[in-house]
């Protein structure tokens, strides 16, 4: 598809269903987007000026070409996806490239700048720490392999008693999802693929995680999708296992 603008890597969609709570909105924006590349902000807003508007801001060009021309067109909520590269560049990417950037409007960006500053050490030292209860963790894990074999075994196995299979089957199994993910998020994922008819999400017996079936119309292509989307990210630490059931 050809564009008027000159290629950036913000989008710019329009023709969105402002019946849409905005939350949802930007929640299943990103779940349908980040299968084309990694994304750094979702904007969107249910002012009047914004309704029926999002912009999607991604880390690099190619994530966000790849994802127009995928998804130009593509029926969202009821309604077909009109996508364009933005006009001009959004703050979040003035910022990665260069971390001295203020934006222009505020009167306050030399404060601003200091708490992002802040919370950016905060959160490094959050990260180091975190990294290194896991490098204790490998660590003891490496001194117990009985238990890292039992682990093993116990690992398929789902508070239900579902057994994944070798397959390949029309059904699949997704654990290991968030609390926040709905029947809604993960057909935007799943119906990218052909012959999908139906996802179902219930929780399980770990508070804040769920998990889900989704049913396709032959076993052939479901593995496509599970190809596709096994140990796909739905957010930071959160892996999605596909499996055969």
């Amino acid at each position: 598809m050809s564009s008027a603008n000159q290629p950036n890597t913000t989008l710019y969609i329009n023709n969105l269903n402002d019946k849409v709570n905005k939350e949802e909105l930007r929640s299943q924006l990103y779940a349908l987007f980040t299968t084309y590349g990694k994304i750094i902000d979702v904007i969107a807003s249910k002012s009047q000026r914004m309704r029926g508007q999002a912009f999607l801001v991604f880390s690099d060009l190619a994530g966000a070409t790849t994802a127009m021309r995928a998804c130009e067109g593509m029926v969202f909520y009821d309604k077909p996806l009109h996508i364009d590269y933005a006009k001009t560049k959004s703050y979040a990417t003035s910022r990665k490239e260069d971390p001295s950037f203020v934006p222009p409007t505020s009167a306050n960006a030399s404060a601003l700048l200091m708490q992002q500053g802040r919370a950016d050490k905060k959160r490094q030292r959050e990260e180091e720490a975190t990294e290194g209860e896991r490098k204790a963790k490998r660590d003891k894990a490496d001194d117990d392999d009985e238990e890292m074999e039992i682990d093993d075994e116990e690992a398929p196995c789902t508070s239900s008693g579902e057994q994944p299979v070798a397959g390949p089957t029309a059904r699949l199994l997704c654990t290991n999802l968030p609390q926040e993910v709905s029947d809604g998020v993960l057909s935007v994922l799943f119906q990218q693929y052909h012959g999908f008819k139906s996802t179902n999400v219930t929780p399980t017996d770990v508070p804040q995680v769920k998990k889900a079936q989704v049913l396709f119309d032959s076993p052939q292509l479901a593995s496509v999708a599970k190809e596709a989307l096994h140990g796909f990210t739905l957010k930071k630490d959160w892996l999605m296992s596909v499996q055969y059931i």
